[in-house]
């Protein structure tokens, strides 16, 4: 396995040098895992070095891959089967089931990121919850940026303070990102802002290729820098702009369908919170009721954990609303975006 340093990555470069920076990022960073790739049977020296120069470092990422990706590496979608299935063996050391009671036990040490806000962490029963994607949904202004600045100071703060003493990959695909609204609200929370600024890798995406591809690599930093919270903002604006009209459709669903299983996977692999932000769009069929729904239609409806609706109200007001989630009631509560962030009215 290839070796890494200590060495801090303080921020992300421009768009020409990632590639680079990824490259000496993956000949510096050992990556600590049960098994090595050798392990799993069928894969030896020459098939884990593909492997591996494809970017699949451990048994997890094998046993979360399909056939057909790991069949465009090896050349064998059958051996490719058998190496995902060998793989799993390993992962769940030799279980294919476990009980929901089981389950249950494992879902304990599922961990949350507070938003700062009371009211937003008990509507989500502790706020951000890691290995699961959650969705903020609203129209400009209504505060979605502002919670995801807010969560990248947040995770910061040690786990008694409602954080993960950990770090923020923040993917910023509109150039919405301000460092200075970071320091506003790292000062509200009694937080050195220099040290907030530094625990924020922060990346501007320019196309939804660009995207994916930030989203393959960053498991190559995500173990090594601590990073417990991802956040895409916004989510779907490239594929959008990319693949306008009905002719494009299809096209454009699958390839967000497969970026929300990169994140899902990012997600699941590493214990990470992933939060993206969606914009809406005006219905014209609809006569009666909201015309207002998110973009992405049902790939993103059924690709994200949890989704969050945010309304603008009267006097800075914003409603927050689980329109979608596999634990809550559908419910909402009430906030306010004052200088110092994200806070309770």
């Amino acid at each position: 396995m290839p070796k890494r340093s200590k060495k801090v990555v303080k921020e992300i470069p421009p768009e020409d040098e990632y590639e680079e920076m990824f490259e000496q990022l993956e000949e510096k960073t050992e990556e600590t895992v049960e098994y090595e790739l050798e392990d799993i049977s069928g894969v030896g020296r020459i098939t884990a070095e593909k492997l591996r120069n494809a970017g699949y470092y451990s048994i997890k990422d094998i046993a979360y891959a399909s056939a057909h990706e790991l069949a465009a590496i090896i050349g064998s979608e059958d051996r490719a089967r058998n190496i995902v299935m060998e793989a799993q063996k390993l992962l769940g050391r030799g279980r294919y089931f476990i009980t929901a009671k089981e389950y249950y036990e494992e879902r304990k040490n599922i961990s949350y990121i507070s938003t700062g806000v009371r009211a937003l962490d008990e509507l989500l029963e502790g706020g951000i919850e890691t290995k699961a994607i959650t969705e903020f949904i609203g129209e400009f202004g209504a505060g979605k940026t502002q919670l995801a600045h807010q969560l990248s100071v947040m995770v910061q703060l040690p786990r008694e303070k409602g954080g993960l003493n950990a770090k923020a990959l923040y993917l910023d695909t509109e150039g919405t990102f301000r460092p200075e609204r970071i320091v506003q609200i790292a000062k509200y929370r009694g937080l050195d802002p220099d040290t907030v600024l530094e625990n924020i890798i922060y990346a501007r995406v320019y196309n939804s290729d660009h995207q994916m591809l930030l989203v393959d690599k960053a498991k190559k930093i995500v173990e090594k820098e601590n990073i417990r919270l991802v956040v895409v903002d916004s989510l779907v604006t490239h594929f959008r702009a990319e693949y306008p009209g009905r002719e494009n459709l299809a096209m454009r669903q699958q390839k967000l369908n497969k970026h929300l299983s990169q994140l899902m996977r990012l997600a699941s692999l590493y214990d990470v919170a992933v939060v993206v932000t969606n914009h809406v769009l005006a219905s014209p069929d609809v006569f009666f009721g909201n015309p207002l729904r998110p973009v992405g239609g049902h790939v993103v409806a059924h690709g994200c954990t949890y989704r969050i609706w945010i309304k603008k109200s009267r006097e800075g007001k914003r409603i927050a609303r689980i329109i979608d989630s596999p634990k809550h009631a559908e419910k909402e509560t009430v906030f306010m975006i004052s200088e110092e962030g994200v806070i309770d009215i």
